[in-house]
């Protein structure tokens, strides 16, 4: 017997029988699942055949999920150097779909659907936008981009399989955005959270009041964002802000979604086995202990990944929650082992610049990080912008505000930066996931 919140409604549970299966029966499904997948990939992808057989491993050295950890990882050069097919395992006849990531820093990561493969991703997407308080008799604008990436198709296909009704406005055009979401009526919106901070800035422009909108769900994913942007994106939209996760390279958003308790994320590991690891020694860590997250897609067909290293930085808790789902919650991620900056020796995450930025009412949440490394030694500037009612042409005034913030970074990370105050509006916006860092030393 499942206690459930004393608010909590049943309702907002998508699949209650596998979001809130015991324990002991998610081991049993998640082994029977790893068995037949490393069988898959075993005898269908020559390089995790390759990889097993450098082992010394046959599929039938896998009996249990427990087994897991004798298996190889797979990396993103994995993805690249096998680019575009080459880790398929099953024929392009039963592939239906193709999603790449931007492919900015190299090839692209190329990902192959089956027809189940897509059913099971929007059932998962279906969990996340249940959990959220999304219906059928909702209206979600969806103004993550469309095509290659992952965010438009996945959210969209996850809104139709629960019978809402999708606006499929993709990112962009924000003055037409903000006429659909006024005009339509729209009550849920699916975005980046720093396009979403954008639409806001774009209503409030516009001279229509935001209680003029029917807006009361955001559904936020596709690059690190932190407790104090919910609470800012809360405000200006007048919503409850939602987590969700997802990556390229495992199906896109719809991996996991926070619940109305909003304790962290629940993991679907039906379809996604999750460990944290160690990514110094790449050994598994304690529960509740943080280091990188590791998923194996436990069904998918067109192109299942075996350990996969996200680089995410996290750490997993298995207790009940409060809604009553036994699904595994993962933190928030703290920031990516390679997204990580090295300044001083200090390790920096972008994260922690955000929160500190969030937590003082004169300065905008955005932001631009600039590294570079001049006569041997890093410098380190982080351009801020002033909210408009207190920006001033008196430089007394800005330098108490440059002290200010410095201290507070300071105080954060243990290194002092140089502050580059910025007039309102003038740090560019983003229409998909924002660029925040410019590391200069990369091409030295």
């Amino acid at each position: 017997m499942f206690t459930f919140a004393q608010n909590f409604e049943i309702d907002m549970i998508w699949n209650e029988t596998m979001e809130c299966m015991p324990r002991e029966e998610m081991w049993k499904i998640q082994s029977a699942r790893l068995k037949k997948v490393v069988e898959r990939v075993y005898h269908n992808t020559p390089f995790y055949r390759n990889e097993m057989q450098i082992l010394g491993l046959v599929p039938d050295d896998i009996q249990s999920i427990d087994d897991i950890t004798q298996l190889p990882f797979t990396e993103k050069q994995h993805l690249r150097v096998h680019y575009p097919f080459g880790l398929f395992a099953v024929p392009m006849s039963e592939i239906v779909r193709l999603h790449a990531s931007s492919g900015t820093t190299g090839k692209p990561i190329v990902v192959g659907y089956t027809r189940n493969d897509l059913n099971i991703w929007s059932e998962a997407v279906a969990r996340c936008l249940t959990a959220y308080g999304i219906t059928k008799n909702d209206i979600v604008q969806i103004s993550y981009g469309y095509g290659l990436f992952t965010g438009g198709l996945g959210a969209h296909c996850g809104v139709e399989t629960i019978g809402g009704t999708v606006i499929p406005s993709s990112s962009g055009n924000t003055q037409k955005q903000i006429q659909l979401m006024h005009d339509f009526g729209a009550n849920a919106l699916a975005c980046t959270p720093s396009y979403a901070l954008h639409l806001a800035e774009t209503i409030r422009e516009s001279g229509i009041p935001i209680e003029e909108f029917k807006l009361k769900t955001g559904v936020f994913g596709a690059e690190p964002w932190t407790e104090n942007m919910r609470k800012d994106l809360e405000d200006k939209l007048h919503i409850k802000a939602y987590d969700i996760y997802g990556l390229t390279e495992i199906c896109g958003p719809g991996v996991g979604g926070e619940c109305e308790c909003q304790n962290g994320t629940h993991l679907w590991e039906d379809f996604f086995f999750p460990e944290i690891i160690d990514p110094q020694t790449l050994k598994p860590v304690e529960a509740g202990q943080q280091g990188e997250l590791v998923f194996t897609t436990l069904t998918k067909e067109g192109m299942p990944l075996i350990r996969y290293r996200t680089r995410d930085l996290t750490c997993l808790h298995y207790d009940q929650c409060a809604c009553g789902r036994t699904a595994v919650r993962m933190n928030r991620i703290l920031g990516r082992s390679d997204d990580m900056l090295i300044i001083r020796g200090i390790n920096v995450f972008p994260s922690q610049i955000e929160a500190v930025i969030l937590e003082l009412k004169e300065f905008e949440p955005h932001y631009l990080i600039e590294v570079d490394r001049v006569n041997n030694l890093d410098t380190f500037k982080v351009h801020v912008e002033l909210r408009p009612q207190y920006y001033s042409d008196e430089m007394s005034r800005i330098l108490v505000l440059k002290k200010k913030i410095t201290n507070h970074i300071q105080s954060m990370i243990g290194l002092q930066p140089d502050i580059k105050i910025m007039e309102p509006y003038s740090i560019q916006r983003s229409e998909g996931k924002a660029k925040r860092v410019i590391d200069h030393r990369k091409f030295i």
